[in-house]
């Protein structure tokens, strides 16, 4: 089963819809998809041990 919860606008409670599902189904893989300030992380407490710049490639 795939769950996904999205928005174009911001301050509505995904993250926290988001991660509340995620925490209350249990074994589940949470991916935080945003973009502009991705912050699941802060909501679980994580302590994040390898932090990579990712970079996509653009043909000019």
């Amino acid at each position: 089963m795939r769950i996904v919860v999205a928005s174009g606008k911001g301050g509505t409670g995904k993250t926290t819809m988001a991660v509340n599902l995620a925490l209350s189904v249990g074994n589940v893989k949470l991916v935080d998809c945003d973009v502009e300030e991705p912050n699941c992380n802060l909501f679980l407490n994580l302590n994040l041990k390898k932090i990579e710049d990712v970079s996509i490639p653009v043909p000019v």
